[in-house]
């Protein structure tokens, strides 16, 4: 369900495929770079991605028989992408640290999360999905009923085996064939 072959995906690509030999999250070395920030702050691209999350959280709706309720994007390259979700969608969102802060309120979720609020986490580019398991981890231990994850780019790594093994819906709006990634 990517949207292939789509001037946004070659946009994004144009700005934010990087090539070398970078080492990622999850350990392993890689000949491309998909730089999240090199479009999560553009505007422009933000404006195109509004409209397809929403799309893809109203698909996870469909999927699940269940209506979300509140949205979540871990820090930091999640927020961005939530927000304009939010913005698209009219749900309220919520905002997952990496940990408890040390000061202040001390919190690892900003914002409210009710119990049993039925949440879509919105995710920026999936290798294994680690990250994002993290961020349902903590939505779950503060009662969240953790519905699915939509990646705005699915490096074909194992994300998607990894969300659904555990019991969530994962949906990409794009995977790296449709940036014109080839190894």
């Amino acid at each position: 369900m990517s949207q292939a072959s789509s001037p946004l995906a070659a946009s994004i690509a144009s700005v934010a495929l990087l090539r070398g030999t970078f080492t990622l999250r999850s350990g392993k070395t890689s000949s491309y770079y998909l730089d999240k920030y090199l479009f999560s702050t553009r505007a422009e691209l933000l404006k195109q991605l509004a409209p397809l999350f929403a799309q893809r959280v109203a698909a996870i709706e469909k999927a699940t028989g269940k209506k979300v309720t509140r949205l979540a994007g871990a820090e930091l390259g999640g927020i961005p992408l939530v927000t304009v979700t939010t913005l698209e969608t009219g749900l309220p969102c919520i905002f997952v640290r990496n940990k408890k802060k040390d000061y202040g309120t001390a919190k690892q979720l900003e914002g409210v999360l009710e119990k049993g609020d039925r949440v879509v986490l919105i995710e920026d580019v999936a290798t294994t999905g680690g990250q994002a398991l993290e961020a349902v981890a903590s939505l779950r231990e503060a009662g969240a009923d953790v519905l699915g994850v939509v990646a705005t780019i699915d490096r074909l790594e194992g994300a998607r085996e990894n969300v659904e093994k555990d019991g969530l819906r994962f949906e990409a709006l794009f995977t790296k064939r449709d940036l014109g990634v080839t190894e």
